[in-house]
């Protein structure tokens, strides 16, 4: 019998029960890809976030990241909450460390304050995928239950990725972002005639002047109908409303918050920094604090 240490986290925010719920597996090398699978599932997370010892002499740790229905390259709320854990766990200071995840080789940063801490996680390579077909954007639209008039013009429906990609879709309203209830067996299927699983609504329609967007992230192709706080969206994001020129810089970096989850009352803050080479979008950064929920350990 193991005895596996198991936490439950949310991320993006100080407040239990609000933010994106990540499962972290303290100690997972023992464990085969169907046992994190099955823990993923009985956790019942968006993606749960397993620990591993390094392969490599180019990197301190491993991360795994697993939805209960499938293996994903890369997480950022899973990210943020398994960081957050292992700081917790071992007191760490602040630092940087380097983790292999399924997109390659990347940077973490830990920031401790006081005795708690914030987490900032470079993203992987930005890309900006060609215009979807016409046919595509429309069926998008159909089955998120909008109208043309009420997409923002501006915001062009485009898949980017920053190592997870996300279809941006921009709107004008945050009343309407909140009312949006989707067909999801038809994103479903749409995932699968685009390649790309994730359908990020956002809106720059805010009250805040400490909050730049709104928005919401449907993914029921890999069993995620609504992810409450998502990294892998508002970072892509970041990187679009640069290249659209829909914001502001300096022309050497760009950094805003994000809300998410209001509607389905899991609220949370993601910060993003975009850093840009000659004009264009070249890396993100996104992170974020995060609160233990409860700990506990499974025998397998």
């Amino acid at each position: 019998m193991r005895t596996l240490k198991i936490y439950q986290v949310d991320s993006f925010t100080k407040e239990k029960f609000k933010g994106n719920p990540a499962g972290v597996v303290l100690n997972a090398d023992e464990l085969t890809d169907q046992e994190m699978l099955h823990i993923a599932r009985e956790l019942n997370n968006s993606e749960t976030a397993f620990i591993l010892k390094p392969d490599g002499m180019d990197h301190e740790v491993r991360l795994r990241y697993f939805t209960p229905k499938t293996e994903v390259p890369v997480c950022g709320h899973a990210t943020v909450a398994a960081h957050y854990v292992r700081a917790i766990v071992h007191n760490l200071s602040s630092s940087t460390v380097i983790q292999k995840i399924g997109i390659g080789v990347l940077p973490v940063e830990i920031f401790k304050e006081s005795n708690d801490y914030s987490i900032m996680m470079t993203q992987g390579k930005v890309e900006f995928y060609p215009q979807l077909a016409v046919k595509n954007q429309e069926d998008i639209v159909n089955a998120l239950g909008l109208r043309e008039d009420e997409l923002d013009q501006r915001c062009p429906i485009q898949i980017v990725s920053t190592g997870h990609s996300k279809v941006m879709i921009g709107i004008k309203s945050r009343q309407r972002l909140n009312q949006l209830s989707p067909n999801l067996l038809a994103l479903a299927q749409i995932s699968k005639m685009i390649n790309c699983n994730g359908f990020f609504v956002f809106t720059l329609d805010t009250e805040s002047k400490d909050i730049l967007t709104h928005g919401r992230m449907f993914a029921p192709a890999i069993g995620v109908n609504e992810d409450p706080v998502t990294g892998n969206a508002n970072g892509p994001l970041g990187a679009y409303l640069v290249k659209h020129g829909l914001v502001n810089h300096n022309n050497s970096s760009f950094s805003f918050t994000s809300e998410q989850g209001y509607a389905i009352g899991r609220s949370g803050l993601v910060n993003v920094t975009v850093r840009l080479q000659r004009g264009e979008p070249e890396q993100v950064k996104i992170g974020g604090k995060a609160v233990i929920v409860f700990k506990t350990e499974i025998q397998i």
